[in-house]
């Protein structure tokens, strides 16, 4: 069982996330019944004080208030931790930054035919595609900063593909009328690729690279 001091540091990270006016904090308040129908924007202009993000941390782990909960973390056995294997990475997930997830989520299944596979809150804040196995993450943000920086700078890439017939899905592509931010080229570093330019200019690459 995490510690009280753990339970602590939760309480006060939703306190900054508040503060920082992060989406994903909506979800977290809703937890509780008397905020049940209140939309995102609306839990971020309420005011957010310590016994608040306290009271969602002891529900969401299974008590009835934090006063229930410190009881419990104060009396629980320390339990020895137990050693673990090596950790493996299994896979990596790109998250770009959206103006707009719902509308992102779109132009991924329809130009580049992607599957949505959720969109997170009210309005959406955070959404999820995918193609084969490949995840892309959706943000909201009110500026796309990355993409700001990839318009100025040649070749700055958020996100890397690779494929294993780049030539037929550069053609899929082109058919469905996607804008690239560059055509399919042979590189002199072995590979070959095109980028892709979704609503809010972040550019993505696919690739196929010579044997």
């Amino acid at each position: 069982m995490p510690t009280l001091d753990t339970y602590r540091k939760q309480a006060k990270l939703l306190m900054r996330w508040h503060r920082e006016r992060d989406y994903s904090i909506g979800g977290r308040v809703r937890t509780l019944d008397r905020f049940k129908t209140m939309t995102d924007r609306e839990i971020l202009a309420m005011k957010f004080p310590l016994t608040l993000a306290q009271e969602i941390v002891a529900v969401e782990a299974g008590h009835k208030s934090w006063a229930e909960l410190k009881t419990v973390a104060v009396d629980a056995p320390k339990v020895p931790a137990v050693r673990a294997e090596p950790p493996i990475f299994k896979s990596v997930i790109p998250i770009l930054f959206v103006r707009d997830v719902t509308v992102s989520a779109v132009f991924f299944r329809e130009k580049l035919g992607f599957e949505l596979d959720f969109l997170h809150g009210s309005p959406p804040f955070y959404g999820a595609v995918s193609r084969n196995g490949i995840w892309i993450h959706l943000r909201l943000v009110q500026e796309p900063y990355f993409a700001v920086a990839a318009a100025k700078e040649k070749s700055l890439i958020l996100a890397s593909i690779e494929v294993s017939n780049v030539q037929g899905l550069f053609e899929e592509f082109k058919a469905r009328g996607v804008e690239f931010a560059q055509p399919l080229t042979k590189q002199a570093w072995g590979g070959t690729d095109f980028h892709v330019r979704d609503p809010d200019g972040n550019v993505i690459s696919f690739v196929a690279f010579r044997s």
